[in-house]
């Protein structure tokens, strides 16, 4: 009888815990000023491509071509993810979604084209928790490879 119990509490915790992801909204302070991403926090979970700081600091991706042609192939790689969906896309930014496929959890993918140095500005940040393992910095190094080898 214990272990239906502790397996009933398992299964409650795990609903709860993904319920909870699903019902977070994202940070208001998601988007672009100025041309600019906005900075990571101070926790360990999330990079960015225009962060001073070198903990959160990750390089842009390169593009050649035009911006449209950037954003374009940007968006079919993305829209071949895993476990993302595209959320708002404009003429220079791109913002997506990552779920986990176990616990739900969201992570915020946002992109700003910077046409002036050819280069796709990058901020990743989980939005619940404060240690993600580095998933954030290695999702945009897998997207990094993935997006240069596809202008091979």
């Amino acid at each position: 009888m214990t272990l239906i119990w502790c397996v009933f509490f398992l299964l409650v915790l795990y609903l709860a815990i993904v319920l909870r992801n699903y019902l977070t909204q994202p940070p208001s302070d998601l988007g672009f000023v100025n041309q600019r991403l906005t900075p990571c926090p101070e926790s360990p979970n999330c990079v960015c491509s225009q962060d001073e700081s070198l903990a959160h600091f990750i390089n842009p991706i390169p593009y050649t071509g035009t911006e449209e042609q950037a954003r374009k192939q940007l968006s079919e790689l993305l829209s071949r993810q895993s476990g993302c969906r595209i959320v708002s896309q404009e003429e220079n930014y791109l913002r997506a979604e990552f779920r986990s496929l176990c616990f739900r959890f969201v992570d915020d993918v946002e992109f700003l084209i910077d046409s002036s140095q050819n280069v796709l500005h990058v901020r990743s940040a989980s939005r619940v928790g404060y240690y993600d393992l580095g998933a954030n910095r290695k999702r945009i190094e897998s997207i990094r490879q993935e997006y240069l080898n596809s202008n091979k």
